[in-house]
């Protein structure tokens, strides 16, 4: 086959451009302090932008069906929308299932780069937190069975809601558990985190605490969890849509500690609430802590999925640069 020089050079920046997503940074691209100028991204997509909790189950295998013909490179997959029983403990044919999804991963070039999962340590019962640390240590395992590097873990909440619509209407503030205190949650939610990092680093899986509702509605709490818990095992989750006041400033102090970032969208509006977020300016905040990992759209719109799914994932392309 004859080669032009232009084709020559395409080819050239094609294969440049592969290098910097594998994280080989050539020295020309590096700044004086050695870090790279130009942080770069990679896109993802959550299994929940295609199924929100409600109404029948949009299988994985018919996401990674879609995001494979997008083109996405990664994909989130939500705990709660495998075939699989949340709570039960993984059985041999459990086990199959996986390999499947594994195996359709595969073949849809898609790769598997975090779990989503839920759990509470938010409990005065110790047999509470026991069983939700075994939850956790499980869905490790499911982690390691597919190859997913990443998986979200949550505080949990007070459970003082009536429901998850009446959190959404105090815009996520629910009152601390009658007879008990906001430091004993903490201490309930660090002594949990800890006991699944031993089979988080055995698994080789990085849990990302998510700053979602419970004691991380705040980048103050969050961090203070953070910081009780020195391990290269466990970082920050950031979700883009769940700081519903003044997310930028909050989005600042967190992204130091992000190993993982969820981008909500919300296209035909929001299922309890829609924020007009700006990628162009979160893009910056990763950008100037040298953020270079992965960025999952989750879209949470009334819209359409395919379509919805399909503009998020373009406007992404364009704020990220990817």
């Amino acid at each position: 086959m004859n080669m032009t020089r232009r084709n020559f050079l395409n080819t050239a920046g094609l294969l440049g451009a592969s290098t910097l997503a594998a994280g080989s940074v050539p020295a020309s691209a590096l700044g004086a302090t050695g870090k790279s100028r130009t942080p770069r991204v990679q896109l993802g997509a959550c299994t929940y932008s295609y199924w929100h909790l409600d109404g029948p189950v949009v299988s994985i295998e018919t996401v990674l069906d879609k995001l494979g013909a997008l083109g996405v490179a990664g994909v989130d997959i939500l705990h709660r929308q495998m075939d699989l029983p949340e709570k039960e403990p993984l059985a041999p044919a459990h086990r199959a299932y996986l390999r499947k999804l594994k195996r359709h991963a595969f073949h849809c070039g898609v790769a598997p780069v975090c779990m989503s999962t839920h759990q509470t340590f938010l409990s005065p019962d110790p047999a509470v937190i026991t069983e939700n640390v075994e939850h956790t240590k499980k869905c490790i395992e499911i982690c390691y069975e597919l190859g997913i590097p990443s998986m979200r873990i949550n505080t949990g909440r007070w459970g003082t809601s009536r429901d998850f619509d009446e959190l959404m209407k105090n815009r996520g503030i629910e009152p601390v558990l009658p007879g008990h205190t906001e430091d004993e949650g903490f201490q309930w939610a660090i002594d949990g985190i800890t006991r699944c990092l031993h089979k988080a680093e055995e698994c080789g899986v990085v849990l990302a605490l998510e700053n979602h509702w419970g004691l991380a509605r705040t980048p103050e709490g969050l961090l203070r969890i953070l910081n009780a818990i020195p391990s290269p095992w466990l970082g920050a989750l950031m979700d883009t849509g769940n700081f519903l006041e003044n997310p930028y400033s909050k989005l600042e102090l967190i992204a130091p500690r992000t190993v993982y970032v969820q981008a909500k969208t919300y296209p035909g509006g929001g299922v309890w609430y829609t924020l007009d977020l700006d990628y162009d300016r979160i893009a910056r905040i990763l950008a100037d802590v040298g953020y270079t990992g992965w960025v999952s759209l989750e879209m949470e719109g009334k819209q359409n999925a395919d379509q919805a799914v399909a503009d998020s994932l373009k406007m992404l392309r364009k704020k990220f640069a990817v």
